[in-house]
């Protein structure tokens, strides 16, 4: 990775291996989830799929049968096989899932209140 690349990203990317499903309109993707963090996800799509680049997407990350992240993404790269997505909007069950599983992964909170802190800057 870059110097340039590592200075602007201020939110530590999650690798994590959870059932991920892509929706645009009335169309639904399975997709394998390759990371997350608190600004967006990083997928490898199916090979076939036809989506609009320009519309939103809502994207659900199953944590098990009832735990479930859903965010609001909108499509920002996709590059060899992989599709990054930039969320947009989340709401407050799903961030709280989301903060928790950063929380437990970075295992450092200092570090988990300077990237919500970069979060809230960015909104």
């Amino acid at each position: 990775m870059s110097t340039a690349t590592t200075e602007r990203r201020k939110f530590t990317r999650i690798s994590f291996d959870a059932r991920t499903e892509l929706r645009q309109g009335d169309k639904t993707w399975p997709v394998e989830l390759h990371d997350i963090s608190l600004r967006g996800i990083l997928v490898i799509p199916p090979k076939d799929w036809q989506i609009d680049p320009q519309s939103p997407f809502t994207a659900f990350i199953h944590l098990d049968d009832e735990k479930v992240i859903t965010m609001k993404v909108r499509f920002a790269h996709q590059e060899e096989n992989h599709a990054g997505f930039e969320c947009i909007s989340i709401d407050i069950d799903s961030i709280s899932l989301l903060k928790r599983l950063t929380e437990l992964n970075l295992g450092d909170s200092q570090l988990l209140q300077r990237e919500l802190s970069a979060l809230s800057r960015d909104i």
